[in-house]
């Protein structure tokens, strides 16, 4: 009996008539949810697009489903998490629509310079009015462009091309990258918003990206600023954003992208200097074809126990070495997670020492790991098991990985390392037990034993009396309570490091005010 594929949402004839060579393909794209959740048990490989929720609830009741192909870049609407605990490789196809996407950006950017929508209306009611829609150029114009992944360094050679001058700000691309590209490089965000003509951003959906432009952001801009969003919805707050357009502080927005899609109702749309469009990024002939190919070839590829290249939940590998790795993966994430958050400077050089037994099989996967953890949450397209040492050449970051078979103290133990702010930064974890459970064992050079957890805190200090008291009772005074606390130190009334679990996030503002309180020289809030 063939394998069973379920097209949800529609993709290119050519992906279809791929998949139809040998499968038994079904197309659902008129089905509502019911009809998906009765009949999911029945396919071995799903294919969706953005609009197709493949959450838990599906996941639980798709009992024969091996592969989840997602037509596009993203995957937000996946639940990877339950993917992966059931086995079913998610993958998707992240090259098919860059282009276009990048095409699309600098159509937006030349529409408002020229208010092209608004002419063409007012000129199709039976009006001229040459003067009410005066434009400007964009030659010699500053565009800001913040983040650098494919789609941003597309965006920025079109702009180059129209004799923009071009500034970036992508704190996980190298300065000799920033170079090569020929983009001046703008060392913190608010550089980049003083200076720009227009802004694009090009993010990742994430809890630091929701909402990251508001008030504050939009007073530091340029008066007249112009901006541009294909990337996510909700990057720009939109109160915010409706109160700048209405005081003229932004002169316009070029918008592709809501928070909630299909969006037919917005306070955007009221507006005449807004140029939207409803997510046509990738709307084009080719990117259609492209992601409809990709993608029933990686739904072959997994069916068929092939190496899946767009794999985005993780990577085959020998099962002899997955059964051995796989309960460090979340370990190695972590380390990542933790040593970018640790860092000031922008990260260049990524040291993974592997040490003990782990040290005897191949821990390229690992290394995929720790960079898929350092680059998931602050890479501008996404980051995989697949793609992770990809993404680390194109910002131009250097990765070192070096293996021991022996380990000191700890039967097994992974180190990883960069530089932050002119001091070395170093953070290393093992597992302990029956159950493998993670805990980091060094924070920068001192030696501690704490438990990950989703909201953490370091601080480095004067080991003095008093001092954690001190930050007990000034986090207690904000209303954060501590869950566990350790402490590391070289000797007596040397250099000590604390390291806290706390029971919800710690605001920048707020751990300013406790290190100038208890005059403590670096701290950072980390969330996992």
């Amino acid at each position: 009996m063939k394998q069973k594929v379920l097209i949800k949402e529609k993709i290119a004839d050519a992906g279809v008539e791929l998949l139809k060579k040998d499968y038994d393909v079904d197309i659902g794209v008129d089905w509502d949810r019911d009809e998906l959740e009765a009949k999911i048990s029945e396919y071995d490989a799903l294919i969706v697009r953005s609009s197709t929720q493949v959450d838990a609830v599906l996941i639980e009741k798709a009992t024969k489903l091996r592969v989840v192909g997602r037509a596009g870049i993203g995957v937000d609407n996946v639940d990877l998490d339950a993917a992966t605990k059931r086995g079913i490789i998610v993958a998707n196809a992240p090259q098919s629509n860059i282009i276009s996407a990048a095409e699309h950006t600098i159509a937006l950017l030349l529409a408002q310079a020229r208010n092209i929508p608004q002419a063409s209306a007012s000129l199709k009611s039976g009006k001229w009015e040459r003067s009410k829609f005066q434009g400007v150029e964009v030659y010699e114009k500053t565009l800001g462009i913040i983040g650098l992944g494919r789609i941003g360094n597309l965006v920025a050679a079109r702009a180059q091309g129209l004799g923009m001058k071009i500034v970036g700000f992508d704190p996980y691309v190298s300065k000799e990258k920033f170079a090569q590209l020929g983009i001046d490089r703008a060392d913190k965000l608010e550089s980049l918003m003083a200076v720009a003509d227009f802004i694009t951003v090009h993010l990742p959906k994430t809890a630091e990206t929701i909402g990251m432009f508001g008030e504050k952001e939009f007073a530091g801009m340029k008066d007249g600023v112009r901006l541009l969003n294909t990337a996510r919805g909700g990057i720009y707050d939109e109160a915010a954003l409706m109160a700048a357009l209405e005081s003229g502080k932004v002169a316009s927005i070029g918008v592709d992208v809501y928070p909630k899609e299909p969006c037919t109702a917005s306070p955007l749309f009221g507006v005449d200097c807004v140029v939207a469009t409803p997510h046509l990024g990738a709307s084009t002939l080719e990117a259609q074809d492209k992601a409809g190919v990709t993608i029933a070839e990686q739904v072959v590829a997994g069916l068929s126990g092939e190496f899946v290249g767009n794999a985005v939940n993780i990577a085959p590998v020998p099962s002899d070495v997955a059964e051995k790795l796989q309960p460090f993966i979340p370990l190695c994430q972590q380390l990542g997670k933790v040593l970018v958050q640790m860092l000031e400077d922008p990260l260049e050089q990524v040291e993974i020492e592997y040490n003990g037994q782990i040290a005897d099989y191949d821990t390229g996967l690992l290394t995929s790991a720790v960079l898929v953890g350092a680059f998931q949450t602050v890479a501008s397209e996404p980051v995989n098991f697949v793609n992770a040492t990809l993404v680390a050449e194109e910002r131009g970051i250097t990765i070192k990985k070096s293996t021991q078979s022996t380990s000191k103290d700890y039967v097994n133990l992974v180190t990883v390392r960069s530089v932050g702010n002119g001091h070395p930064v170093a953070v290393a974890g093992t597992l302990i037990g029956k159950k493998n459970e993670p805990r980091f064992v060094k924070m920068l050079d001192f030696e501690i034993d704490i438990a990950p957890s989703k909201y953490m805190a370091f601080f480095r200090y004067k080991d003095v009396p008093g001092m954690i008291g001190k930050v007990g009772t000034l986090l207690g005074a904000e209303g954060i309570n501590i869950a566990s606390m350790q402490v590391g130190r070289k000797k007596i009334q040397g250099d000590a490091v604390m390291g806290l679990n706390v029971d919800s996030p710690i605001p920048s503002d707020m751990l300013s005010k406790i290190m100038k309180e208890a005059g403590i020289g670096w701290a950072r809030a980390i969330i996992l």
